[in-house]
Parts: structure tokens; sequence; C-alpha cells
């Protein structure tokens, strides 16, 4: 279980995207996500025939860390960290600074 999870909308800390939100569209692996609008590459592709795709430079979503990122806290407007707490025997997301459940 995550910290940060796929549908969750971040706020990049560092990097040229600093300040950026962007809603998590993949989890590439434990600690990479892909956020929409985020880290956009260009990236020249040859075409193909066999699939019918032009060549050209396309934008392109790049993996970020999530150490670079933060949950949005709608709430205060700004990034939050995340704790977890045990509710009704259940493992619960929380805001570090409010203690409120994220929604989901």
């Amino acid at each position: 279980m995550g910290k940060i999870r796929t549908n969750d909308e971040v706020v990049v800390l560092t990097g040229k995207d600093k300040g950026k939100r962007g809603i998590v569209s993949q989890r590439v692996s434990a600690d990479y996500i892909v956020v929409e609008g985020v880290n956009v590459v260009k990236k020249a592709t040859k075409p193909n025939p066999m699939t019918g795709a032009t060549g050209g430079i396309v934008d392109k979503l790049m993996p970020i860390h999530v150490s670079n990122v933060a949950l949005y806290n709608a709430a205060s407007g700004k990034a939050d960290r995340v704790a977890f707490k045990q509710v009704d025997g259940k493992k619960v997301r929380t805001y570090q600074s409010t203690g409120e459940a994220v929604k989901v």
C-alpha cells in the first residue's frame, strides 16, 4: 500500500516542473509514477509502416520519482505529507497536518 496511488492529485516539489499539479495516471514501479502534464519530453520517432505510425517529434510523459511529489490537500490548498492510521481495524491514509482521511 503506497502513500501515493493512481488517480491522486499531487504537487511537484522539485525539478523543472516545480509547483505544477497533476493527476497520477500510472504507477511504473514502486518508486516511479507518471503524472499528467508533468515531466513531458520531446521524443523523435521513426515512421513504422507496419503499424501505420507516422514519424516526427512527439511529446511523451516520462516517470517521476515519488519523493519529488506530495499529495495535494484541497482543504488547505497546499501539498501535504501522508500518514497511516488504524480506523476500525483498517489502515487508512490521512493528511499529516490535519489528520483527516484522504478521500479516494
